[in-house]
Order: structure tokens, then sequence, then C-alpha cells
């Protein structure tokens, strides 16, 4: 068995002594798209399958068939002991991995989206995070055109009142669940009580990278991803007792502290003005009816929130969420409909309610 190496080591070496050599035109290189290795979380078993020695190569449109000749003629068969040509499940065919394109054809495909024109919000709320993690995690070989890099830096992060919605949408989302722990046990129903416990843990996990600025994976990897967050010793073992506790009241303890962290973690960020949080009995809404429940003041973060914001299409947004916030985003809803494209269609209809009205 071949000793197994990081799939982005992998590629980095190939491209310095190998695929480097092959062209001899202006490009950029790197390792990005889909796999585990682009995140980072590539182990032995990864290998099983779409695995190897692989990398995109960016050259302009009028040197693509050159290099990419160049490419074909010049690779070995075998680097480091894994082969260079291996299955693609894409084309369904045995071939080797190194893609040249344009930077602006990569983008077109994968991300639907020119480097030529900025991003409108529409856009930036239904950018699977999935998609833009893909686009700025992996690594960049060799960037001679400075292209690519000044692309990855302009998708690293959602713009400012974008990421405010998002958080404040987070947090209603927050606010909206946790009152149903409480209630569930009061009914008597554990298994609720443990369905709605599992759901607050997941969304106290997103507000944990919307608060560090990090985009998150899709399932498999949510949690390895989790675990590298800055806030994840303090906050992870928290989320451990919720997740293991067999005692409500433990479990309703868990979750306060958990929201206690976020919450003060959210006046470290400095967008808004601090929020004191306060855990008081739930008030329903209607009829001035109050419930025992002891819940955070979630909305006090909404509003604060919702406040920073600038831009007032954005600022009078349902708290729906982007994306990954609205829908259970997997392989099959990013890739391969045109889902993304019309909540991109809906998300500019909502704000062109507010232009009109």
């Amino acid at each position: 068995m071949v000793s197994f190496i990081p799939g982005i080591e992998l590629s980095r070496h190939f491209y310095e002594d190998v695929v480097k050599k092959l062209i001899d035109r202006p490009h950029a290189a790197a390792l990005i798209g889909e796999g585990s290795e682009v995140l980072g979380f590539d182990q032995q078993r990864s290998t099983d399958h779409s695995w190897g020695p692989r990398m995109q190569v960016f050259v302009s449109a009028s040197h693509v068939n050159e290099v990419s000749k160049a490419i074909e003629h010049g690779l070995p068969a075998v680097y480091k002991g894994y082969p260079v040509r291996f299955y693609s499940w894409q084309t369904e065919s045995v071939r080797h991995h190194v893609e040249v394109t344009t930077l602006d054809h990569w983008l077109s495909v994968q991300l639907k989206i020119d480097s030529h024109t900025e991003l409108q919000k529409d856009k930036w709320l239904s950018l699977p995070q999935q998609h833009l993690l893909q686009f700025t995690a992996g690594a960049v070989f060799h960037d001679e055109l400075g292209e690519l890099t000044r692309m990855r830096k302009q998708l690293s992060w959602y713009p400012t009142d974008i990421w405010l919605w998002m958080m404040a949408s987070q947090w209603h989302l927050i606010g909206n669940t946790e009152p149903l722990l409480g209630r569930t046990v009061e009914a008597n129903d554990g298994r609720g009580s443990l369905m709605v416990a599992f759901r607050l843990v997941r969304l106290i996990m997103e507000l944990c990278f919307l608060q560090e600025k990090r985009y998150w994976p899709y399932l498999k990897w949510f949690g390895t991803a989790f675990s590298r967050l800055r806030v994840a010793s303090e906050i992870g073992p928290v989320l451990d007792r919720i997740l293991g506790s067999s005692n409500h009241q433990d479990r309703e303890n868990a979750v306060k502290q958990a929201l206690e962290i976020v919450a003060e973690r959210h006046n470290t960020l400095g967008l808004t003005p601090s929020v004191i949080p306060k855990f008081e009995p739930f008030q329903v809404g209607i009829n001035d009816a109050v419930r025992p429940y002891r819940v955070l003041n979630a909305g006090s973060y909404v509003g604060a929130c919702k406040s920073a914001i600038t831009d007032e299409t954005i600022r009078m947004l349902a708290h729906v969420g982007a994306i990954d916030q609205l829908t259970h985003v997997d392989d099959a809803l990013i890739n391969f409909t045109s889902w993304p494209d019309r909540l991109k269609h809906c998300y500019k209809a909502e704000m062109d309610l507010h232009i009109t009205n």
C-alpha cells in the first residue's frame, strides 16, 4: 500500500515537480473545487474514489489548447506511487485530472458568476456555502496573473449587510426553536424534546460559523469543520452535554450555557451595540400569554443585527435566511438542480417589493 499523502500536499508537489515544467505561458495553478482534500479533511479512506494528483491550471483563452496538449503529452503514468490517470465520475472515463481552463469558464460552470461583474445581493444569498468554500479553501500553488487570488479574496466572506442579516436570521431561528424545548418536556414528549435539542445544537453551531466568518460545509464534514473553530474548545463540551444528557433539566441548563457563550461572542464582534443576555419566561406574543420556560432574549440580538444593516432592502427582508439557512442543502439540490438560481430570483423579488413599497 502506498503511504498516504494529504491531497493538497500531493498536488502541490505534483505541480512543482511535473506540471510547472510543462507550462511556458502565464498561468495560475490551484487545487480548488470538490473533494475532501480541498477542505483538508481527506484520509486514507478518501483515496478509494476520484482521488489522486490533480489541480486546475488557469490560462488565457488563447492558450488553453496549447497548454492542454503540453500537459496531456508530458504527464507521467504514476506520481509518488499514485496513478496520474484515474476514473472521473464527471466524464465516466479514466483520464488525468489537470484541468486546463480559463478562470471565467471555471467560475461560470461552478459558481455561475464571472470575474468582471460584482456579485449582487440576490446572488450572495443564493450561493451555497459549500460552493463558496470549495472556491476559497484548497490551495493556490502559483498565480502570476493575480486574478485567482483577487477573486478568492473577494469571495472570502459575505458583504457586511448580508452577514448581519444572516446572523439576524440565525438568532430568529434560535429564538423560535428554544421555547419548544420546555413545551415538549411539559407535554411529556421525550422524543420531541430530543429533536428540539438537536435542532438547537445545529443552529448554535451554524451561528458559531457565522460569528467566526467561516463558511460551513455539507453534513459529512460539518462537525469536523466546527471542531476547528476558535470557539469549539469552549462550547463543544457544552453542546455534547445537550446531545448526551438524559435529564431534561441538565439539557436545558446546557442550552442556556451554550446560548450565553454565543451571546457574549456576538458582543465581542463589535458590529452592534452590546446586548445583555437575559433569560426570562417565554412571552408568546398573543393575548399577553407568558409561559414558564426561561429563554434567551434572542429577539434583542435580531434587532441589534438588523439595526446595523445600512441597506434597507436587506434589512426589510423576512428572517428566512440565505440558502443554507432556508433549505436542507445537499448535493442533489446545489449541484444537480436549478433551485439555487430560482432562489436567487426569489430573493430579488422580495427585495424589489421593498423598493416599490
